[in-house]
């Protein structure tokens, strides 16, 4: 190991160190943030540099602006539903506010379910990867021992237990991105190139407009931040979810313009998240041993997101009949059946259009409020914004 390798090392304990301290581990608007940024930052963050690369090109930096400024006007549509519709859904609202509503709460949980399963597995892909036993069976084991240790964890200690493994893993994950930035900076300025001529695939427009709009789901996660309303005030809920859908801009952001130049060592055909771990050897030979375990931190962290997101919305839609920790176990136990019987990388494209009809409904029920408060403008836009969703719930090619 080389003293570039070791300062890189030194960077992510560093930092991940720090961001274990109780003083930032035990900070309540950490602990708001925590899970929508664990869910922004998820599976698709390894992944989505090689994927612009394929649909956009030497335009990818641009392509995840689009991308992160679509997601960010959905998140402005759920922070305005947080003030604004919240508290009208138990009465007092515009006609077809609370049919909306419960449309919209059914397909995130049907959402939630699928993507946790999905991060579990791909979770448990990975880490038997490099074993004897990499097989769909003995992953199938794994997965279903992690959830069902997240649905011990959420039951016996609700939803600060669960916050606190969360915690820990995106402080490690966070730790290894900000190492991979410094790596990628000292890459580019010692060799003196910062852009790459990258060849997209040969696909018409609208194929590639479809792929990018399949790319929303990504950065999919703020919008657990909305189903934490027995945990945290409105007020702090909107300003974590704006505060954290920020965050991951500028981390998604500079990370697509720094790994362009690597980009071009990527092998042909569908890439993965392998894909942009093995061309990292080419920055510092330590690096793709930092980033498997940022992978297994990101599927950790964006499983238990969401499983957290999932049961703040049980909890909401039985109007606190039924409570947190009686929630995640039988979440949990939903995703393990879906494991064992159905192929969970095809069902997530079902996650996917559901995620985007969600946002989609988000923004109608944005406009009925809006129309109502007498607020056209945001009523406008919120049209406009339902508008496009559509589009993207009806021809998106999943991204994941």
């Amino acid at each position: 190991m080389g003293l570039f390798d070791i300062i890189l090392v030194l960077i992510a304990a560093s930092l991940a160190g720090v961001s274990m301290l109780p003083g930032v581990r035990n900070n309540i608007w950490w602990g708001a943030t925590v899970t929508p940024l664990a869910s922004i930052i998820g599976s698709g963050f390894l992944v989505i540099a090689p994927l612009l690369a394929a649909v956009a090109g030497s335009y990818a930096l641009a392509a995840m602006l689009g991308i992160i400024l679509l997601a960010y006007a959905v998140g402005h549509v759920i922070r305005y539903n947080i003030h604004y519709a919240e508290p009208l859904e138990s009465g007092g609202g515009p006609r077809g506010l609370v049919f909306s509503s419960r449309v919209a709460s059914a397909s995130l949980s049907v959402a939630y379910v699928i993507s946790v399963a999905f991060y579990i597995r791909l979770l448990a892909s990975f880490a038997l990867s490099l074993t004897p036993i990499n097989n769909a069976f003995y992953e199938n084991i794994l997965a279903t021992g992690i959830l069902a240790l997240i649905a011990i964890i959420g039951f016996r200690r609700g939803l600060r237990g669960l916050e606190m493994v969360e915690t820990i893993s995106v402080s490690i994950k966070l730790a290894i991105i900000a190492a991979l930035l410094a790596g990628l900076l000292w890459h580019n300025f010692g060799t003196g190139v910062w852009r790459a001529e990258l060849v997209a695939d040969d696909v018409d427009m609208w194929t590639r407009m479809r792929m990018l709009g399949g790319m929303l789901l990504v950065v999919q996660g703020f919008e657990t931040s909305r189903y934490l309303g027995r945990s945290y005030s409105a007020d702090m809920r909107r300003k974590t979810m704006n505060w954290a859908q920020i965050s991951s801009a500028l981390i998604y952001l500079a990370f697509v313009a720094l790994v362009v130049p690597v980009l071009v060592y990527l092998p042909g055909g569908k890439p993965d998240e392998t894909a942009i771990i093995d061309i990292t050897a080419y920055v510092a030979p330590v690096l793709p041993y930092l980033l498997v375990l940022a992978a297994l931190m990101s599927q950790l962290s964006a499983g238990i997101a969401d499983t957290v997101g999932a049961g703040g919305l049980v909890v909401e839609e039985s109007r606190g009949r039924i409570i947190e920790r009686h929630a995640y176990p039988v979440l949990v136990v939903a995703s393990i059946v879906l494991i064992w019987a159905f192929d969970i990388f095809q069902v997530i494209s079902i996650a996917s259009r559901t995620f985007a009809f969600y946002y989609m409904t988000q923004a109608i029920i944005t406009a009925m409020v809006a129309r109502k408060n007498g607020h056209f403008r945001q009523m406008v836009f919120a049209l406009a914004l339902a508008a496009l969703l559509a589009l993207v719930v009806v021809f998106a090619l999943p991204a994941e």
